[in-house]
């Protein structure tokens, strides 16, 4: 029996913040609570400072100028500075995108579309992967810009964005790559895989919420009009005040990931295998969603036949658990993902994540286990449909 419940296992939504990011934001909530942007007293120099150290935390983690750091407030405004940016920069902009991104990515490309902006959303395969060929097969002379995200939310599945990138690059396009879910958990590095912009979330990274950041590459330059107007902030991509605290934190939240990405990929992985296996070996009529390999080290996308997924949530309090995205997690439809990958209705209503993260133990995993085996054998014994 773990020593404290509820057990946290939702880490794809949102991650604790660690103590250590904590303590370094502190001082910037209390007696350094300058304005970056005050240039003529030490309050303002104190918090100029600290956010310069971020950008260089930042940008050591994915292999950037920390000048190419520009500051949000998460992941969705950063995708949606990324492509409605360029989109305006654009003239007859055309954008390629996937069916399994994130709302934030997807809804701003709708919007672009309402608005005279040609759009691709480019179907997936059954493990929720999109083919390079078809990316390539898609360019048009009018293509500004190709939107796929590194690893998904839902169902963990990584892309290949190395040769994405690639083809980009070789057809001069701007490449964006939302990696909210991917930043920390295994190495990306924005020259290497020839990413042009890159959206971040403090929040998924054991930092605070409210703290986001879009990789900019300057060289050579991206094209981008800022969406935000009122002060010229973030070389006018982004105006308003810096949120320094949360900078901060969000700065030390890149440099521990940097510092133990490998062992922490290691921890994560392990305990979803043990997870795996458990569930597997215990249950009947289950599946995995999602690529079996390439995905994320902590998690686990499972579909339960004959159980559905909310009734099986609500009979386990004592885990936070979830059946997909947080954004869309007060809607009754089936997961647009599930459904992309070929999922049906039916079993893509019997699904739930699970997120693994750095704090969790095998203790912890033990316990999920016996408990979501106990309450899906339960709920299929009174359960008309199995």
């Amino acid at each position: 029996m773990p020593t404290q419940l509820p057990i946290y296992l939702d880490n794809n939504a949102t991650t604790p913040i660690d103590e250590r990011v904590l303590n370094a934001m502190l001082p910037y909530l209390k007696d350094r609570f300058g304005n970056a942007a005050s240039r003529t007293h030490t309050f303002g120099w104190h918090a100029e400072d600290a956010v310069d150290l971020a950008r260089e935390q930042i940008a050591s983690l994915i292999n950037a100028q920390p000048k190419d750091i520009v500051f949000t407030s998460g992941a969705t405004e950063s995708d949606n500075l990324a492509i409605k940016g360029v989109a305006a920069a654009a003239t007859n902009a055309h954008i390629i995108t996937q069916a399994t991104e994130h709302h934030a990515v997807l809804d701003s490309c709708r919007a672009l579309e309402r608005d005279g902006v040609s759009i691709t959303i480019l179907p997936v395969d059954s493990h929720g992967i999109t083919d390079p060929s078809d990316i390539a097969n898609a360019i048009t002379d009018n293509t500004a810009l190709v939107s796929i995200m590194a690893a998904n939310n839902e169902i963990g599945t990584c892309q290949a964005i190395e040769e994405i990138g690639a083809i980009c690059r070789t057809k001069n396009i701007y490449f964006h790559t939302d990696a909210a879910q991917a930043i920390g958990k295994y190495s990306i590095d924005v020259e290497a895989m020839h990413i042009d912009l890159l959206s971040i979330s403090a929040h998924k990274l054991y930092g605070p919420k409210g703290a986001g950041a879009l990789y900019v590459r300057s060289r050579p330059r991206v094209r981008l009009v800022g969406q935000i107007d009122g002060g010229g902030h973030e070389k006018g991509m982004r105006s308003g005040t810096l949120n320094v605290p949360g900078i901060v934190g969000m700065g030390e939240a890149c440099a521990l990931a940097q510092k133990h990405i490998e062992t922490e990929a290691k921890h994560s992985e392990n305990l979803r295998h043990r997870l795996q296996k458990h569930l597997f070996n215990a249950l009947p009529q289950i599946q995995l969603n999602g690529h079996p390999e390439q995905r994320l080290p902590g998690n686990l996308n499972i579909s339960f036949a004959g159980v559905d997924g909310e009734s099986l949530l609500m009979s386990l309090q004592d885990i936070a658990l979830s059946s997909g995205s947080a954004c869309t997690s007060a809607s009754l439809e089936p997961s647009y993902v599930l459904k992309a990958i070929g999922v049906s209705n039916d079993m893509a209503q019997c699904s739930i994540r699970f997120g693994i993260g750095r704090f969790n133990t095998e203790v912890e995993i033990d316990y999920v286990a016996e408990r979501v085996i106990q309450e899906v054998n339960r709920l299929r014994e009174i359960s008309p449909n199995y």
